[in-house]
């Protein structure tokens, strides 16, 4: 079973991964890692913090000579910023517990309900691991599942589709074409002319001490039929992509193919019709499925969307109650962002990357990549998949 941990706080020395259950033999490069990581900084918006952090990962187990062992990984991400809240942050009895307190919760954060939740009197114990930052090894980890994906033909690419009022459906482009577009893009939006209005809708945010959320799509090619499984509820790939996007914070919507439009519609004008022809096997014309029938994949490319919701740390705060007086107060204020769209859809390629390496591992087992590999092209074989890139 394919699973990872992580541990480490936002301004703790570093963050920390580990996975378990990759074969043996997978070609693994730290190149690779670091991609995805530098990616996650980048993007229109962003705050003071991405000018401190330039995160790289140092693979500290369960590689040797380029290529996995079969034992657990061990990746470390440092945070350059700890030097500046070593005594803050120090496990030690003398570790500065006061200079740096947090008694206002911010609206829409994990502050009050964490506090109130593991007795905190200091909301610093909460934001440290609620933080975002968090965020960055999940990246590392999905990017070790994207590089297993990638060995096998399938590609994961993302794209953001909206920030605040400016939306845009996700444009069907193949892998490559689309990550070309959004890589020149600082918001990651293949539409230069949507682009400009999202930066437009930035400024706008910043300039009024506010913050703004949107959109973003993940699409992912070269996936054969029947990955997930129907038999039971937690089996369903669909509902296991959903609980990994809800998972990262700030995520409050999940659509796969059509989404909410689908209810909006009539059946004959929402299910994709069944063709087959003897070049291509069975296919389909349209994709409103998002390539998900059943908990499984159904051979046309998966597309799942997110909505994330504005960062809530304001520079103009809003009203808040004292943890410790119950007095009335402006919400705290941490170094943050005024758009974390971008970021975000790096985070969500990564969880969709990871699930889906999960349940590829899970259809074919085997201890070595040789294993592996040789039964995912048989099960290809064997269920007519014929969208390889």
């Amino acid at each position: 079973m394919l699973r990872f941990l992580t541990a480490g706080e936002s301004h703790g020395p570093a963050l920390l991964v580990i996975i378990e259950g990759l074969p043996a033999g997978l070609p693994l490069a730290q190149e690779y890692i670091n991609q995805f990581l530098a990616r996650r900084q980048h993007g229109f918006g962003r705050g003071g913090r991405m000018s401190i952090e330039k995160d790289t990962v140092s693979i500290l187990a369960g590689l040797r000579g380029g290529r996995t062992l079969g034992s657990p990984v061990g990746l470390q991400i440092t945070n350059r910023d700890h030097a500046n809240w070593a005594t803050i942050m120090s496990p030690a009895r003398d570790a500065d517990l006061e200079s740096r307190r947090v008694t206002a919760p911010r609206p829409g954060h994990a502050d009050l309900a964490g506090a109130l939740k593991y007795g905190h009197g200091d909301m610093r114990n909460v934001l440290e691991r609620a933080s975002a930052r968090e965020t960055a090894a999940r990246v590392a980890a999905g990017a070790v599942a994207a590089a297993l994906l990638e060995e096998l033909g399938v590609q994961v690419a993302g794209q953001v589709t909206g920030i605040g009022p400016v939306s845009i459906p996700p444009l069907d482009l193949p892998p490559a074409e689309l990550r070309r577009a959004v890589q020149s893009s600082p918001l990651f939006c293949a539409d230069p002319e949507a682009e400009q209005a999202m930066r437009g809708a930035i400024e706008q945010a910043r300039e009024q001490g506010d913050t703004l959320g949107g959109t973003f799509a993940i699409t992912v090619t070269g996936l054969p039929p029947g990955l997930g499984s129907y038999v039971h509820y937690d089996r369903r790939l669909d509902g296991i992509l959903a609980a990994a996007l809800m998972s990262i914070p700030a995520i409050k919507g999940v659509e796969i193919g059509a989404g909410f439009a689908a209810a909006r519609r009539p059946g004959s004008q929402v299910h994709d019709e069944i063709f087959y022809s003897p070049e291509r096997g069975f296919y389909r014309q349209t994709n409103n499925a998002g390539g998900l029938e059943g908990g499984m994949t159904n051979g046309e490319p998966l597309l799942i969307q997110a909505a994330m919701k504005p960062i809530p740390t304001l520079m103009r705060p809003l009203r808040s109650v004292d943890l410790l007086t119950r007095e009335p107060v402006q919400a705290s204020k941490e170094r943050s962002d005024v758009c974390a769209v971008p970021a975000a859809c790096v985070v969500g390629e990564a969880a969709v990357a990871w699930e889906i390496a999960r349940v590829v591992l899970e259809q074919t087992g085997g201890d070595t990549w040789d294993e592996v590999t040789a039964r995912f092209n048989d099960y290809r074989r064997r269920t007519g998949e014929r969208n390889l890139p």
